[in-house]
């Protein structure tokens, strides 16, 4: 209690640093925030995108159903196959007449008893993880009884690339950030060593442990993180539903691209995240400090 008591006077003995450390803090973890949402929505975007991306498999001709079902048990045990669908002629057909033809039931009828796409079976896989399209594609190939494998080789590198795009941009962005929060709560942390080093040294002098010096100014760190990732966490909060209704209802553009995930989603990961990651700041900007500036 004592330790806790000190690391809380400090604050107060250093508050306008103080009040600098927690606001550049919460500056930071405010834009984390903003680029977490960003990223985990640009994600889930993603996803979408990948799971309308499929590879279609082709039949030899004369091929039995057994045949075809094996096929398709093969495919299916492949751990990035997330299910398929199988279409048979008559779907195929139906599926032509549908987008060239209007639905007309006239050519329907006209081309039901000669099917052109007779040998137009095929299997639509779904994936669950894109960047393996052309590994799972070079493995259906070398199936028996397989003719054919269409892939999306541009949509599958451009979703892959977005991908990792978003990540290593985000993760420099976040380095930068916490750069600066350590950098400042440091400052903070030296600031206090210095006002504090006659008391220190007559602390040690009698025979205070190297824990019981430390920890006053390590639970500063400790508190200025914790504080200052807090507060942007509730204003994000308050925030994040109504710029996501505020968007999808003012720029139908981007409603029809983008659907934001609900706050509870986002906050689930993003509450936690941002806590841990204010008081590891802390805690690191502090413990580098006082190893640097105490002899103990």
């Amino acid at each position: 209690m004592y330790v806790l008591g000190q690391g809380i006077k400090n604050i107060w003995r250093n508050k306008f640093f103080s009040l600098a450390s927690i606001a550049t803090m919460a500056a930071c973890i405010f834009l984390f925030g903003i680029i977490f949402s960003l990223v985990i929505n640009f994600q889930e975007m993603v996803k979408e995108a990948e799971s309308g991306v499929t590879i279609t498999v082709f039949f030899d001709e004369g091929i039995s159903d057994e045949q075809i079902e094996e096929i398709g048990t093969l495919i299916a045990a492949r751990a990035e196959v997330s299910h398929i669908e199988y279409v048979s002629a008559e779907d195929a057909l139906q599926q032509y007449i549908e987008e060239y033809m209007d639905g007309s039931e006239e050519a329907a009828a006209g081309l039901a008893e000669d099917n052109p796409l007779a040998d137009s079976a095929n299997f639509e896989i779904y994936m669950n993880d894109i960047s393996m399209q052309s590994d799972l594609a070079s493995y259906i190939e070398g199936i028996d009884g397989v003719r054919k494998v269409n892939q999306s080789v541009v949509a599958a590198n451009i979703l892959s690339d977005f991908n990792s795009l978003v990540g290593y941009v985000s993760a420099a962005i976040i380095i930068i950030l916490i750069g600066v929060a350590i950098f400042l709560i440091s400052n903070t942390v030296a600031t206090g060593i210095t006002v504090r080093s006659e008391e220190i040294g007559i602390m040690k002098l009698i025979g205070a442990t190297d824990l019981f010096v430390k920890g006053p100014f390590i639970i500063e760190g400790i508190l200025i993180g914790l504080v200052g990732s807090a507060i942007p966490l509730v204003i994000l909060y308050a925030m994040y539903s109504r710029i996501s209704s505020y968007i999808s209802n003012n720029f139908e553009f981007l409603a029809n691209i983008l659907t934001f995930l609900p706050s509870s989603t986002v906050f689930m990961y993003l509450v936690p995240i941002g806590l841990l990651l204010g008081v590891g700041i802390g805690y690191l900007g502090s413990s580098f400090t006082v190893r640097r500036h105490l002899d103990v």
